[in-house]
């Protein structure tokens, strides 16, 4: 800031505050040195808000006054400098853009020595545009999975969002499926982190032109390595075994030994990995896949279960005043000690090593043996086709049938949902997953045939 060598006009001593003469050096009331105030500047770094601005020069562009506030209570858009036609750096005017051309492709001069490169000059672009522009560009293409959060960003084989990160929901950890005379679901449950079970229910033609409807029922074995992905092997090749055996004229019961063979082998499958395979997990367990098995065929008038673990079948009459049953045995701990004798039923379910169980599907399984068994209803009834994740809160055949709805016959996708839901109120400590198949039959008015093999 420059500085005048006048003297400064004072209105008042700085002193005393009397006017002094014009022309003094001292205050004549109180001798104050008047040299020594210090000059007024001759230029100003601010401006009062009462003095208006300068008249602009001629020639000089007429900025349009911003409103103060737009219709949403929200500051103006301020007009940017390629708004209005003005001068570059060099005085020569700015070239006019046509219209619905990008300012970036108008012929302009090119900055001294950028001639021979072909360069000019681009101002920064807006961060929040090109944050816009790179995620348009990276979103997923046609058909893709996309993020339940964001819903632009793609999602990983591992279930994540590549834009935000956000953990997609599991496809498995709620499940169901209707068909024409069977519909099944499967819930992760209340405490577990991802859903183990896995079904497969399906229908097809004997060679006679009947209907053959199947359900299958698979738990994966927790303690194993991969268990939901030998649940699904499991339920999927059975359900293809049967499918494929049955329209061929293969007897139910022999269908379903079958059945389970091929799903025996599926899962063994998974146990042969390259070695060093699931290395990248240091969290996975070591031992081969596991999981049982339960399944029903309805095949004209025969009613064909088997089952290999402790998933089970019970019979449930349309006539509620009729005996339900249950038409398994697990292979458990508990089962043996009531078939040996040992213990009473109520007993052995009560220790804690009831639910072991001595039978499974798996590359470590002592011995496969599975159990089938064919029965001939006289009467209308349901099938529950269940994992323990369910018959642990209704245990007994008489508990399961007060569980399931009494139109469960007409509406077994409800019928279903309302049994999941009843193991959720319960607790849900495990996945929970049932099939209903829907047997109907005319009275014959004798009494049921059953065999078991």
């Amino acid at each position: 800031m420059s500085q005048s060598h006048q003297q400064p006009a004072l209105s008042k001593c700085p002193g005393c505050a009397e006017p002094p003469a014009a022309g003094d050096l001292f205050c004549g009331a109180c001798g104050y040195d008047l040299s020594a105030v210090p000059a007024r500047p001759d230029d100003r770094p601010t401006m009062a808000i009462t003095v208006p601005p300068a008249a602009p020069a001629a020639g000089a562009v007429q900025w349009p006054a911003a409103a103060e506030t737009d219709s949403s209570d929200l500051p103006a858009p301020v007009h940017h400098p390629a708004d209005l036609p003005g001068t570059d750096s060099g005085g020569r005017p700015l070239a006019e853009p046509e219209h619905g051309q990008p300012v970036a492709e108008q012929d302009v001069d090119p900055e001294p020595g950028a001639a021979d490169s072909g360069d000019f000059a681009l101002a920064a672009p807006d961060p929040r545009t090109a944050e816009h522009a790179a995620a348009s560009a990276a979103a997923p293409a046609p058909g893709a999975k996309v993020c339940v959060a964001c819903r632009s960003g793609r999602v990983d084989p591992d279930g994540y969002c590549e834009n935000c990160g956000h953990a997609q929901p599991r496809e498995r950890d709620h499940m169901e499926q209707e068909l024409d005379a069977v519909a099944a679901v499967s819930d992760r449950g209340l405490r577990h982190h991802r859903n183990e079970d896995s079904f497969a229910v399906s229908s097809t033609a004997l060679p006679d032109g009947s209907p053959a409807v199947v359900a299958i029922v698979c738990d994966g074995v927790s303690s194993a390595s991969r268990p939901d992905e030998a649940s699904a092997a499991a339920a999927s090749a059975a359900n293809e075994a049967l499918l494929e055996s049955l329209p061929r004229g293969t007897h139910p019961q022999q269908a379903m030994h079958e059945a389970i063979v091929a799903a025996s082998e599926a899962v063994n499958a998974l146990a042969q990995e390259p070695a060093g395979a699931m290395e990248h997990d240091a969290h996975r367990h070591q031992n081969a896949p596991a999981c049982t098995l339960v399944g029903a065929i309805a095949a004209g008038e025969l009613l064909i279960v088997g089952w290999v673990g402790d998933s089970r079948v019970y019979w449930v009459p349309e006539d509620r005043t009729r005996p339900t049953a249950r038409l398994t045995e697990d292979d458990s701990w508990a089962a043996q000690m009531v078939a040996a004798g040992l213990m009473n039923e109520a007993e052995a379910y009560a220790d804690e090593r009831a639910h072991a169980i001595t039978g499974w599907l798996g590359a470590d399984a002592y011995e496969l043996e599975p159990h089938t068994a064919a029965f001939k209803p006289d009467r209308p009834g349901l099938v529950v086709v269940c994992t323990d994740g369910l018959w642990n809160y209704a245990e007994s055949a008489e508990e399961m049938a007060a569980a399931v709805p009494a139109d469960a016959g007409e509406r077994p996708l409800h019928a279903a949902r309302v049994l999941v839901g009843h193991a959720l109120d319960g607790g849900g400590h495990d996945n929970v997953t049932v099939a209903l198949l829907p047997f109907a039959v005319r009275p014959q008015g004798a009494g049921s045939a059953c065999e078991t093999a």
